[in-house]
């Protein structure tokens, strides 16, 4: 076997390093908050796994433009961001926890299960547990075993179950598109879309006009989709 050096590959990959180490300078000597929503975008445009760090720590500087920018970048850098998410989870700072679970809902890795589960049963932001509710209905399980679909889909189902009855309504809307989600995306056995449609059964004779609808519509959707 012949190896060919090419000795510009080095170069390209210290330059892309470079230019990387600069965008994080750039945000950590942000002095207000449109510079450091400016940083992190620039930085997130970079799509590089190595910003991954950085981009995790800007969920913490209670700065809402900057936070929404990183999550951008977290989500679109996949299952890359999914490890280093739920190991700097800070329970502390409710900030960047909350992030941190939008980004992971929006992911949608199952190795996120546990912590949305948590976050819809107990978290006390109403848009935590909302973006939980959705995250649960949009976990991929297309290529897992099929045994290990079925554990994820009863655990996510329970859990939606349980936020049927949550206190604000806004919750219990995401709730119903957590469960219209996860029939509609992920085959389901026929077990799985009865528990599904009963929830959403259920929550078609809320008092709240606007969840009696939309239930209904995941319904229709749901049965549409069986036709």
């Amino acid at each position: 076997m012949i190896w060919i050096f090419k000795p510009d590959t080095l170069c390209v990959d210290n330059s892309k390093m470079s230019e990387i180490e600069y965008l994080i300078r750039s945000v950590e000597a942000a002095d207000s908050a449109d510079a450091l929503t400016n940083a992190t975008k620039n930085l997130v445009n970079a799509t590089s796994i190595h910003t991954i760090p950085t981009l995790i720590r800007i969920l913490g500087f209670n700065n809402p433009g900057a936070a929404l920018q990183a999550v951008d970048g977290l989500v679109a850098l996949g299952e890359n961001a999914v490890l280093p998410l739920l190991t700097k989870i800070d329970s502390y700072n409710y900030s960047a926890r909350g992030w941190s679970i939008r980004a992971l809902a929006l992911i949608g890795d199952v190795r996120g299960l546990e912590i949305l589960e948590q976050a819809l049963r107990e978290d006390i932001g109403p848009s935590v547990r909302r973006a939980a509710a959705k995250g649960l209905g949009n976990l991929k399980l297309i290529g897992l075993p099929r045994d290990q679909q079925d554990l994820i889909r009863i655990r996510s189902l329970t859990a939606l179950e349980a936020g049927c009855h949550d206190a604000e309504w806004a919750v219990r809307y995401a709730v119903i598109v957590g469960l219209e989600s996860s029939i509609l995306h992920n085959p389901a056995k026929l077990e799985f879309t009865l528990r599904a449609q009963r929830a959403l059964q259920y929550l078609s004779l809320a008092n709240i006009s606007v969840i009696r609808e939309r239930a209904k519509l995941a319904i229709q959707n749901i049965t549409n989709s069986l036709a």
